[in-house]
């Protein structure tokens, strides 16, 4: 005779649908995607030239940093004001400087931006250089005086033990 489960179909049944209703009482509600879609398209365009300054390597529209959700708010209720990109990137360039700007500005504030990561690979460059030449010279010294270092007398049985290693052979 086969034993029963402890469990029955009815009583499965009942637990799945008990899972069922908690899993569905803890959903929430889906943001809306866009109130206006031309307006979001918009916000998106200028928020991927914008560094999120909290994440720091991240653009403004894919971080999800509440500082980042704060500033593309502002952007939207600016767009609906009808500002101009511009503007809008003017604005957050007067309040949070041109770091802001993945790219930017060409001007003697940001030359470091512009041509520091070259300046620094010349000076890497440069300081290889040096040690390489140094390091050579080192060597070069090191082999003479290596030569220099032993008397006439060492330097004849040097010769005469090398002179027999090659004469086994």
């Amino acid at each position: 005779m086969n034993k029963a489960s402890p469990f029955g179909i009815r009583q499965i049944l009942a637990l799945f649908l008990l899972l069922l209703i908690a899993t569905l009482s803890l959903a929430k509600e889906a943001a809306p995607l866009a109130e206006d879609e031309v307006v979001e398209k918009r916000m998106v365009a200028i928020s991927d030239e914008m560094r999120c300054l909290v994440c720091q390597n991240e653009s403004l529209s894919g971080s999800h940093a509440e500082l980042a959700q704060d500033l593309r708010r502002e952007i939207r209720t600016m767009i609906k004001e009808g500002k101009s990109d511009s503007e809008i990137k003017a604005f957050m360039v007067n309040r949070y400087g041109d770091f802001v700007l993945y790219r930017p500005p060409m001007k003697a504030t940001t030359y470091l931006l512009w041509f520091g990561p070259f300046l620094f690979l010349a000076a890497a460059i440069l300081v290889l250089v040096n040690y390489l030449r140094r390091r050579g010279a080192r060597l070069d010294q090191g082999a003479e005086g290596v030569e220099g270092a032993l008397s006439a007398q060492e330097q004849q049985r040097a010769d005469a033990l090398l002179k027999q290693v090659e004469a086994k052979r």
